[in-house]
């Protein structure tokens, strides 16, 4: 079954080259040039993967990527200028998977969408499909990919519940922050730890009545971060 993308950037040529070269890897491209596009187009189709530029008009990448965040788990890979460091670190706090720098080789994009992709569809080992953990007010339903905290459904992006999920299920185990990057992001990922640090708080914020004080994800600190129940 071909895997759905959505391209979304202003700058028609590069939208037309991303296109034609996805296209020969029978992937099937929709492309959207403005932010508030691609949001409506989002909201309409199932993508497998949003390949999204930051500086759009409209819309920015950051505002599409936050409005996305809020009905879809969809992996979104934001294309930024080269040494926008910031830019690249908020595009992950607003929910971003992963970011690729212009200018770019195209045979790049299409290797780091195909192993965000190929990650994602990855299956849960037998034993945890379908199970559903609760611990304190936190439900984690692993099929479902749904979280509730005190009955109240959360909206985690797809690497904050794989963050949540890992942790979980390894209870007590702390796990450093380039462990974490390993496992969830995989071993080509180009980021570096502060992405993890990052997804940590944003999932902390979202979880814990307190994040300054959580309950649930716990750092040790010099070493990393481990769920404790």
């Amino acid at each position: 079954m071909a895997k759905k993308v959505l391209v979304v950037d202003d700058e028609k040529l590069i939208v037309k080259g991303i296109r034609f070269s996805l296209e020969q890897d029978d992937m099937e491209v929709d492309c959207a040039y403005d932010g508030e596009e691609a949001v409506q187009m989002a909201k309409e189709k199932d993508y497998d993967i949003i390949l999204l530029d930051l500086m759009l008009p409209k819309l920015d990448g950051l505002e599409v990527c936050q409005q996305i965040r809020e009905f879809s788990d969809v992996p979104i890979v934001m294309l930024t200028a080269k040494g926008e460091d910031m830019d690249k670190i908020l595009g992950l706090e607003y929910g971003a998977d992963d970011y690729i720098t212009k200018p770019f080789n195209i045979l790049e994009v299409k290797a780091r969408l195909k192993a965000i992709i190929r990650r994602t569809a990855q299956k849960q080992p037998a034993e945890q499909k379908g199970r559903i953990v609760e611990v304190g007010d936190l439900v984690l339903d692993c099929e479902g990919r749904r979280v509730k905290v005190a009955g109240k459904e959360v909206n985690l992006t797809a690497k904050e519940f794989d963050l949540l999920e890992l942790l979980v299920f390894n209870p007590n185990k702390v796990y450093s922050r380039e462990n974490l990057l390993n496992i969830v992001w995989g071993y080509e990922y180009p980021g570096d730890v502060r992405t993890v640090d990052v997804h940590i708080r944003r999932l902390r914020e979202k979880i814990e009545a307190n994040p300054s004080e959580p309950r649930y994800v716990h750092t040790k600190w010099g070493v990393g971060y481990y769920f404790q129940y």
